[in-house]
């Protein structure tokens, strides 16, 4: 099994370079979905933060009230330190059994957007960044999104750096190139993975 962590700007294409790796042939994991699914109603995880920041966070069908919430944590360091030591363990324990179920030979490719920020790069065999300058993600937010100008700047101001990044990089797919290229370069770095994954695999004799 090879492990690979996914990562990338917000606005650089991490969701379709992850898209066209899976249809190569990846196992995916997706961080952001699972932080989701850890917190559905009914589960211990929303329980655990309904106890911490009361009812109030709730919708009215008994779902998390992410903008309320968010409205919380955001503008106060030591609450969002509380909503991650609840959060972060269920995730981890969920991609680990969710790692565990893939097939030996497989490449597991954990999309993980914090990936840089949280020091996450020893966790994995190889890292891949998505790479793009920032007007073109700036770009991408204000005209594909919808967001203000204002309001891109901010997010991408929140995350790592683009040298941060490439600072972690085993392998740096640069997306600043028309979809038929990132199709491209997508493949070779599969065929490389793939590589990488039989070359680490036990000879039959050992």
């Amino acid at each position: 099994m090879l492990k690979v962590g996914l990562t990338g700007g917000i606005g650089a294409g991490k969701s379709e370079v992850s898209r066209l790796l899976v249809a190569c042939g990846a196992v995916l994991i997706d961080a952001d979905r699972i932080a989701r699914e850890v917190v559905a109603p009914g589960t211990p995880g929303l329980a655990s933060v309904v106890e911490a920041f009361g009812e109030e966070i709730l919708a009215a069908d008994g779902s998390l009230d992410r903008p309320r919430l968010g409205a919380i944590v955001f503008s106060d360091a030591e609450k969002l330190s509380t909503l991650n030591s609840i959060v972060h363990p269920l995730v981890g324990a969920r991609s680990r059994e969710l790692e565990e179920a893939a097939a030996q030979d497989a490449v597991v490719l954990h999309d993980v957007p914090l990936l840089t920020e949280n020091g996450l790069a020893p966790l994995y065999d190889l890292v891949i960044v998505v790479d793009a300058a920032p007007e073109t993600q700036l770009d991408r937010l204000v005209r594909l999104r919808g967001m203000t100008e204002e309001d891109a700047r901010a997010r991408m101001a929140a995350q790592a750096t683009r040298e941060q990044r490439r600072e972690i990089a085993d392998i740096v797919i640069d997306n600043d190139v028309p979809l038929e290229e990132l199709e491209q370069r997508v493949k070779d770095v599969w065929a490389e993975l793939v590589h990488r994954s039989q070359a680490s695999r036990p000879s039959p004799a050992e």
